[in-house]
């Protein structure tokens, strides 16, 4: 009885550790096809900040433009827009 328990588990532990390893490794190799991580995307979300519980700032880079809107729960509100720095990474 206790020996087919041992064997159990010296066939099962190495294999859940090889699909645990297995799959962290397709993870990164799959990670950076996700949304949001290609180079070549023409928006990007550079900061945000919570105003409030509701509201929520956010800085927006978008075709040469760097935008400030709010996020709430009534939508999104355009604050400031002004040109991208190159300079501002």
């Amino acid at each position: 009885m206790m020996w087919s328990y041992i064997l159990k588990l010296v066939i099962l532990l190495p294999l859940v550790c090889g699909l645990m390893i297995g799959s962290l490794y397709l993870w990164r190799r799959l990670e950076s096809r996700m949304p949001g991580k290609s180079p070549t995307r023409m928006i990007a979300v550079r900061e945000t900040m919570m105003i409030s519980p509701s509201v929520k700032l956010a800085v927006v880079d978008f075709e040469g433009s760097r935008l400030l809107v709010s996020v709430g729960r009534g939508g999104v509100s355009l604050i400031d827009k002004t040109h991208a720095r190159s300079d501002i990474a």
